[in-house]
């Protein structure tokens, strides 16, 4: 939820920063709404010190006068605070629509046609013998297996199987590992989460929540990401200044229904509905986001680059940025069968927009102040594991393990049994 202030201070710049989003809101009403709240809350301050007021002028027992007055006063009151609730009410509605403006450095474009790249890290892998894809290799090796996971679970699931499941919980290890010494805090977040809170982060508005999985009898949905879980440990909280910036570094499955996605990477295990994550969540104070973004851009280069994997950073532009999202990073990985760059991770920065709806704030002095939040994939488990096995492939049908990670395998190659 955007700082209704802000609203009310830039109206015609939140209308337009929000049709940069392919969302039109009509401030005008919100702004009469606002204006109304105000009144009801002006005429509901007056009848209780009205009230208080009056309980002053009574010595002893009330007379019968007395009595129906306080009576009437109360009716009054509880009729005025209905009044001011079911306004507050209909704002908060109305304010949840507006999506967080992007930050002032990020282009305007209406897709991911217009996003632009901004840098490039390695050339392009190339052999010179006839390129598998990921699927090929990992069917050879006995490492993916998406025949039996469709039989078992339905498409867009596969098996992870021998030095497969390993290089994941490689690469989960190696990334723990490095964000520890980084002084991330180590968490194991729930992968179920309240409707309310869902809706309090920003992810089911503009059809988002075509994507996700809900318990409908539960009032419950699975998380699309781990920082939807994440982000929530300090709801209602107020941190110290002195423990920022705050930082979370979590482990969990994520389960996506690939709305619109029809017809899209059906092949192999690039676009899937569950897979594992490692995910960085950042706590920070006001002003300090835009440092922090760039912080954990440079965590997920160092990661990518200890990989010795070929990729180029995306900047998204408006109209691919999301609901919640002020500005985000992409980072795109090289698949040598698809002659392509394909998106491995991102990061945003959402600044106050969910703590604003979740109460998270921290003090400065006699301050208290909302929280910046940003968060920032590490690995997504299984599009890492595709870009090694496609980058590593040897001429004989073999893979290399990237040497950061052989230490958790225990070998340096993968082959055919």
């Amino acid at each position: 939820m955007i700082d209704i202030q802000l609203l009310r201070d830039k109206p015609i710049e939140i209308a337009k920063a929000a049709k940069s989003k392919k969302v039109d809101i009509n401030i005008d009403h919100i702004l009469e709404i606002d204006r109304k709240k105000a009144e009801l809350n002006k005429n509901l301050q007056k009848l209780q010190e009205e009230r208080n007021t009056f309980n002053k002028t009574i010595k002893g027992k009330p007379t019968d006068e007395q009595r129906a007055k306080g009576e009437k006063l109360r009716e009054q009151i509880e009729i005025a605070e209905h009044a001011f609730k079911a306004v507050s009410e209909e704002l908060n509605q109305w304010l949840s629509k507006i999506p967080n403006p992007p930050k002032s450095d990020v282009k305007i474009g209406k897709d991911d046609s217009q996003n632009e790249v901004l840098r490039k890290w390695g050339e392009p892998t190339k052999f010179d013998f006839k390129t598998k894809d990921h699927l090929e290799l990992g069917e050879e090796l006995d490492i993916i297996d998406v025949k039996r996971a469709a039989e078992v679970s339905g498409t867009r699931f596969g098996y992870l199987k021998n030095e497969g499941a390993l290089l994941e919980f490689a690469l989960k290890q190696f990334a723990f590992e490095t964000l520890i010494k980084e002084g991330f805090i180590p968490v194991i977040p729930p992968v179920i989460i309240k409707k309310e809170i869902m809706n309090s982060l920003g992810y089911t508005q503009m059809g988002e929540d075509e994507n996700i999985y809900e318990i409908a009898q539960d009032n419950l949905y699975l998380v699309g990401t781990s920082e939807q879980s994440i982000v929530p440990l300090h709801m209602n909280d107020t941190l110290k200044f002195e423990d920022l910036p705050l930082r979370y570094v979590g482990f969990s499955s994520c389960f996506r229904r690939e709305a619109g996605s029809y017809g899209k990477d059906t092949k192999g295990i690039f676009r899937v509905h569950q897979f594992d994550k490692v995910e960085m969540v950042s706590f920070v104070a006001e002003g300090e986001d835009d440092k922090e973004h760039e912080y954990l851009l440079s965590i997920e280069e160092k990661l990518f680059q200890s990989l010795g994997l070929p990729y180029q950073v995306v900047g998204i532009c408006s109209g691919d940025l999301g609901f919640n999202a002020a500005r985000k990073y992409d980072i795109e990985v090289w698949f040598p069968s698809q002659q392509k760059y394909r998106e491995v991770t991102s990061t945003s920065t959402v600044t106050d927009f969910q703590s604003r709806s979740l109460n998270m704030k921290y003090q400065i002095g006699n301050e208290k102040k909302y929280l910046q939040v940003l968060n920032g994939t590490a690995f997504s488990m299984n599009r890492p594991i595709l870009a090694i096995l496609e980058n590593y492939q040897r001429k004989d049908g073999s893979v290399e393990i990237p040497k950061v990670l052989q230490k958790y395998i225990g070998k340096d190659i993968i082959s055919s049994k």
